[in-house]
């Protein structure tokens, strides 16, 4: 209890610390953002900062925080500090940097950013990984509420064999969906149903915190330890595992279309830092309650494999908060990844906009995109879920990595001291070591052992370092 306690106390404290720290940093003024200056009513809106907030945090977490934050319990109670320290500073940093470079180029991609500061290789390369990540992330929160749906209807009518309870034709239902997501003008759909979600998020967080405090359920200590019961070892794969409560590269994707609403830079800290932080907290009590309600690291991953995420948020979540809890439930692991895999279409509509230069302010162009966009969404529904979601993880840190050395060149190019561009260079070093260590020790990867793929990981890590001290070195000359 006591873990849980202060990691949540110094979540608070960094986000009154380190932010400020960040924003300082960046160095807000008054020009005008993207709302106000192009102001297109379709992508570019204004939007008041509370709501532009519980958009951003529903963008960025789905089910992301919970899920993630359950399967990172699995390795134990060190967990706390990856989701603490890595959020505060690695993926809060992260959130906030994408979405203010952002603002200040027009409300551009981080693919476009990766080309005005990396090169035009790295656009390409940004280019195409975003858009297979943002697919990836689309087509697996179709598959899994859709599952599930299938899943709860059948439980209410276990005799009936209609279509309408299947699988296949609620991921037709999402499809559709998806389309007017991603084609109608931000504030119609997305801007009224998100903060109603988002709160609901939030609630249903506080609601399972306190039924695992006031519930006689004993939280672990961070001093007890303990080791995954697969056997994985915590680097990499806690820190691939637990991506959306400490820091995941599809923030970089969402945060620029947040960045196109916000009518003052100056709102950036709240928005995007506080956004993560606040996603961070969900994942924080997520994983304390997992080892809390299945008494440990090993019976939680044994429910976890046999029944499936799903099927615990539901269990935990009906016992902690008897009916109201199961209603909370359904709607957090139905709606919330629904509500990121529309972003993630959306926001793969806006960078092949940006390839093809076509002007989305007309309904065709925006169709032009959308409609194939989603035929290939479709078509990849028919993957294994698992498969889909282990290179989903890779990639998404890998975004992680490259956002924050397109950071680090931004603030090198426009820092007032070089100096400062530790605050991105640091973390992105860090997640250089761990997504080069995961690809070549994971299954779906290259599978070498540690004795390789440890010290490769570092290299790697240790060679982008220093291409970064030379270019500080150059531009101190």
């Amino acid at each position: 209890m006591i873990s849980l306690i202060l990691s949540l106390v110094v979540l608070l404290v960094g986000y009154a610390v380190y932010s400020r720290v960040t924003e300082k940093v960046f160095s807000p003024d008054d020009r005008a953002t993207p709302a106000i200056a192009i102001n297109d009513g379709v992508d570019c809106v204004p939007m008041k900062p509370w709501r532009a907030f519980l958009i951003q945090l529903l963008n960025i977490a789905g089910t992301g925080p919970i899920f993630g934050a359950l399967m990172g319990a699995c390795f134990g109670p060190v967990v706390f500090l990856w989701i603490v320290f890595g959020s505060i500073l690695g993926g809060a940093v992260h959130d906030y940097m994408s979405g203010m470079i952002s603002s200040r180029h027009g409300g551009a991609s981080i693919a476009e950013l990766s080309g005005v500061y990396l090169g035009t290789a790295a656009k390409w390369v940004m280019r195409i990984f975003s858009v297979i990540l943002l697919i990836l992330c689309g087509t697996v929160f179709v598959t899994s509420p859709a599952a599930l749906i299938s899943q709860l209807l059948h439980q209410l009518s276990p005799e009936s064999g209609s279509f309408f309870l299947s699988g296949t034709f609620w991921i037709v239902v999402i499809l559709i969906y998806y389309v007017l997501a991603t084609l109608l003008p931000i504030d119609k759909l997305i801007g009224k149903l998100y903060p109603i979600f988002g709160v609901i998020l939030i609630v249903m967080a506080l609601g399972v915190l306190g039924g695992t405090i006031f519930g006689g359920y004993t939280i672990p200590e961070i001093t007890q330890g303990g080791n995954h019961p697969e056997g994985l070892p915590v680097w990499p794969f806690m820190f691939v595992t637990v991506a959306c409560g400490a820091i995941s590269g599809f923030h970089a994707t969402q945060s620029p279309m947040i960045a196109k609403c916000i009518t003052s830079e100056r709102q950036g800290r709240k928005i995007f830092y506080g956004a993560m932080i606040t996603e961070s907290v969900i994942a924080l009590i997520w994983a304390a309650a997992g080892v809390a309600f299945y008494g440990g690291a090993d019976l939680l991953n044994e429910a976890l494999s046999s029944a499936g995420p799903s099927s615990v948020v539901l269990e935990i979540s009906r016992t902690m908060l008897k009916s109201i809890g199961g209603v909370l439930a359904v709607i957090g692991v139905v709606v919330c990844p629904i509500t990121s895999g529309d972003t993630a279409f959306r926001s793969a509509r806006l960078i092949l906009a940006e390839i093809t230069h076509l002007e989305q302010k007309k309904i065709r162009n925006r169709l032009i995109i959308t409609l194939p966009l989603l035929a290939v969404g479709a078509l990849l529904t028919q993957l294994d879920f698992n498969v889909l979601w282990r290179y989903f993880s890779w990639s998404n840190q890998t975004l992680a990595m490259i956002s924050l050395w397109v950071a680090t060149a931004y603030l090198l190019k426009n820092g007032k001291k070089q100096s400062m561009s530790l605050l991105t260079a640091l973390p992105a070093t860090f997640m250089s070591a761990v997504s080069m260590t995961y690809i070549l020790m994971a299954g779906e990867g290259f599978g070498l052992s540690s004795a390789i793929a440890y010290p490769a990981g570092a290299a790697f890590a240790a060679i982008l370092f220093a291409v970064y001290i030379v270019a500080v070195a150059k531009k101190r000359k």
